[in-house]
């Protein structure tokens, strides 16, 4: 059976995460609370992160910046979605066709 959690950034009830995606309270909460859908929103954003502030991830001070952002992203004020989004990648032009690049 998948588990599902009340996903805090989507606003619904989706399937969760199978494990803490890393350790730490951080880690645990986003385990109880963000969907794997919302999860897999992390990483475009980090990037954005990482490449407009010239991080260094080998930086301890990058790594917690980054908790930082990721604790805002999902748990900030204003942190959930607008309602009605849907991810880049179900999202289709006026053709029905998805956009291209």
């Amino acid at each position: 059976m998948v588990r599902t959690v009340q996903c805090v950034k989507l606003g619904q009830e989706l399937p969760g995460l199978a494990e803490p995606p890393f350790p730490g309270p951080l880690g645990q909460r986003v385990f109880e609370q963000v969907s794997r859908q919302a999860w897999n929103l992390w990483p475009n954003q980090e990037t954005i992160l990482i490449n407009h502030y010239g991080l260094n991830l080998a930086d301890s001070k990058a790594q917690a910046f980054l908790l930082e952002q990721m604790e805002e992203f999902y748990f900030g004020e204003g942190a959930q979605m607008p309602e009605g989004w849907t991810p880049p990648q179900q999202r289709q032009t006026k053709g029905g066709a998805p956009r291209k690049k």
